[in-house]
């Protein structure tokens, strides 16, 4: 099964295909950089770190809200990791995890973020890199 997603007013993000239950091609069409993707993942402001806790001792005050980020390369494919970005709920309607790569159709919006992304496409591959790397 195949879905093109291209949301109605998202004239300022990539257009990506939603093959089975990932999205199989970078946004930007070459590799995230890991190294940045670890930085983005621990960033408090926005991301992953007040959810998830994961391999990362020198960080105080890991979140318990979602899976540990341990492993996940072994657990999810960047195909996978790419849609759980994107928009987690495709997965559970009832997930607290933001869409982080969307601008329409959401609730509960941030001023900050209404009607654009949270990460733009270069920092959803960042993170994918990171993620996918990361193995038991």
């Amino acid at each position: 099964m195949s879905i093109l997603a291209l949301p109605a007013q998202a004239e300022d993000l990539v257009p990506y295909e939603i093959t089975g239950d990932g999205i199989p091609a970078s946004l930007t069409g070459s590799p995230g950089d890991a190294a940045r993707g670890r930085a983005l993942v621990l960033a408090r402001t926005t991301t992953c770190i007040l959810c998830h806790s994961g391999p990362f001792p020198e960080t105080r005050f890991q979140g318990d809200l979602a899976p540990d980020l341990s492993g996940a390369g072994n657990r999810w494919t960047a195909s996978q990791l790419r849609l759980r970005l994107i928009d987690a709920a495709r997965f559970n309607p009832d997930t607290i995890m933001p869409s982080y790569y969307r601008n329409d159709g959401l609730v509960r919006v941030g001023r900050n973020f209404a009607g654009k992304p949270i990460l733009s496409a270069a920092e959803i591959e960042d993170i994918v890199a990171f993620l996918a790397a990361l193995r038991d």
